[in-house]
């Protein structure tokens, strides 16, 4: 089946409660190609099942009744049923996820997340990806469903999403600091580059995020952070790339964050 006509079929597929209780989809290469040009929007929405998408490139904006936040590459994001949200992608994406049918989805989370993944669920849904859904599965589909969402059930939240302001000045920040993590200009001086003063500058970051500006800031570092991380830089360039005077800066900023620094805490995440 072309890829075109895959994406009609699983457009189809994701609204139902009935069919397999998981269904999964990927996206790269031609499949991906409705990604590829500039920002892209998907207005207001919802769907009958719950979706957990993971981002392998790309910028991810999710904006819910409940927040705004942006999901970093290498991690899933999760998606209740029925819960209205807004997407925004910036540049080329790729990545893959699946839709789990309300019944199936007790085990996990009532509220939109970010979540870890493993090697095991990503190659899973590799495999399942290629299914022709509209067909009964056999067996052997079945046992691997069954393992994907117990796999998928075995995630835990993670304190990695980054939420994002809403007012337009303050989001202008928020992307210029996301673009130059490098940039030290502290928040009366960023207030005065939006055209704000720094103590509007500071309550909408307040009211909008639940996070101040230095919270926010080092979050959105952290973010980056992993990503380059993950991507297999030494922790000496990136702490660099991100603006701290040192590397022993950095890695205290990581433990704090997450109890060990980050050779360790990529050991832990490594599958088994």
């Amino acid at each position: 089946m072309d890829p075109r006509a895959r994406r009609e079929q699983l457009y189809r597929l994701i609204d139902q409660i009935d069919g397999p209780s998981v269904i999964a989809y990927w996206t790269e290469g031609e499949a991906a190609s409705e990604y590829d040009q500039g920002t892209r929007e998907y207005g207001w929405h919802s769907h009958v099942r719950g979706q957990l998408f993971c981002v392998e490139s790309g910028l991810v904006h999710v904006r819910t009744e409940r927040g705004s936040w942006l999901l970093p590459p290498h991690r899933a994001g999760w998606m209740p049923p029925g819960e209205e949200h807004l997407i925004s992608i910036s540049g080329p994406m790729t990545g893959w996820g699946v839709f789990v049918t309300p019944p199936d989805c007790g085990c996990l989370p009532s509220e939109p997340c970010v979540t870890g993944v493993t090697e095991l669920m990503r190659a899973l849904v590799r495999r399942a990806s290629s299914w022709t859904w509209e067909t009964q599965l056999d067996e052997s589909q079945e046992r691997l469903t069954t393992v994907l969402l117990e796999e998928i059930c075995s995630t835990r939240p993670e304190p990695l999403h980054l939420p994002m302001p809403i007012d337009r000045r303050a989001v202008r920040i928020a992307l210029a600091l996301l673009e130059h993590p490098e940039d030290n200009r502290g928040l009366a001086e960023w207030a005065l580059w939006a055209g704000l003063s720094p103590r509007s500058l500071s309550r909408l970051f307040r009211s909008e995020t639940a996070l101040s500006f230095a919270q926010w800031r080092q979050l959105a570092r952290l973010s980056r952070g992993l990503e380059r991380l993950a991507d297999g830089e030494p922790v000496s360039v990136v702490a660099d790339a991100l603006g701290y005077a040192s590397v022993s800066a950095f890695v205290a900023m990581f433990r704090r964050s997450f109890g060990q620094p980050p050779a360790r805490y990529f050991a832990s995440q490594a599958p088994a």
